[in-house]
């Protein structure tokens, strides 16, 4: 009988704390694993998907891959003149990106709340054959437009951090919406462009070509410039960043 009577608080404490933990825990945590796109990235051509796998409360690990098609380049006018981007005809480029990025939840967890996710990103640019011309100066006092074709690609790998919330919106807690708040990369990147002209280039010609291409400054990217008879070779070698914003719209299985 003592026993019996030892064992009923016990029973019910243990009851008390089972209540308490379904409680707090309003999460099912048997749909750990959520398939998204990022809706406003198909403004700029950007076909994405990402795979997030929950893997405790507290911690996720999301994967996902994107590829721009071949198209203009978004907001080119924001970091050229427009002097310089007419020199450009016809430039198009098209591009890819893969992401492995952990997330660490604070709240409620298993995919739902505020997070902050330190993430690695590999990038890689490439442009169609594309129209490039300059003004040279010539000796004469005339002045002559010489045109060039151009071609090339470049790569990039980065770390950065994102800070982002994500939300269930429906009852089931299927739906899923991320708002990427804001992140931001860096890292290297190397890549090679060529420009290449039918006319043979005289050194005062490979010196004028040189310093147009020097002069277009593209921000956030190192690059030096090598010309020679046939035209110019632009390397690019430093750093490469970038930044992220979006809003992802999911299904949680």
């Amino acid at each position: 009988m003592k026993k019996l009577l030892i064992l009923i608080p016990c029973f019910l404490l243990s009851e008390a704390g089972a209540q308490e933990i379904q409680t707090v825990q309003t999460v099912p945590v048997d749909k750990m694993n959520i398939i998204k796109t990022n809706v406003t990235a198909y403004a700029f051509r950007n076909i994405n998907l990402s795979y997030e796998r929950a893997i405790n409360q507290w911690f996720s690990v999301n994967i996902g891959f994107g590829t721009m098609t071949q198209g203009k380049v978004p907001f080119i006018n924001a970091f050229l003149k427009d002097e310089d981007e007419k020199r450009f005809q016809n430039l198009r480029v098209k591009a890819t990106n893969f992401t492995i990025e952990p997330r660490f939840y604070i709240g409620k967890g298993y995919g739902k709340g505020f997070y902050f996710a330190p993430y690695y990103r590999y990038s890689d640019v490439s442009s169609n054959s594309f129209d490039f011309y300059y003004d040279y100066n010539a000796i004469d006092g005339n002045t002559y437009q010489i045109p060039l074709k151009g071609q090339g690609s470049t790569s990039g790998n980065s770390g950065g951090l994102m800070v982002g919330v994500q939300f269930f919106l429906t009852r089931s807690q299927n739906l899923v919406l991320d708002f990427w708040i804001a992140g931001a990369h860096y890292g290297s990147g190397k890549g090679d462009f060529t420009m290449t002209s039918d006319y043979v280039l005289t050194p005062e010609m490979q010196a004028q070509l040189k310093k147009e291409i020097e002069n277009l400054d593209i921000p956030f990217v190192d690059y030096s410039v090598e010309t020679n008879a046939n035209g110019a070779k632009v390397k690019v070698d430093g750093p490469w960043a970038g930044f992220r914003s979006g809003l992802s719209i999911g299904y949680r299985f």
